[in-house]
This record gives C-alpha cells, structure tokens and sequence, in this order.
C-alpha cells in the first residue's frame, strides 16, 4: 500500500528530478524518488 509522503525540497533538485523521470528509466518521479530512497537504505548509494 502507498501512502502520501510530503516533503520539501529545493526547487533546482526538483526539476533535475522531473528531467530525469522524463529520460524514460522511471514511471514518473514518485517511482524515481522511491528508487533513490530504497537503494540509499540499502547501502547501494554511490557505489
């Protein structure tokens, strides 16, 4: 189950979200934040 999680976030890494959701690899920039969320939990950040 989702749930709605706001948070804030500088405007500049935003649209750098948004064109990285429009390059085709996310479904859209929910699905590309999560990715980041998950793989820096796991320890995969970087590497």
């Amino acid at each position: 189950m989702k749930q709605v999680f706001t948070i804030s976030i500088d405007e500049e890494l935003v649209q750098k979200i948004r064109d990285r959701a429009r390059e085709g690899s996310f479904r859209n920039k929910s699905h590309l934040v999560e990715q980041a969320i998950k793989r820096f939990l796991e320890g995969k950040w970087g590497s």
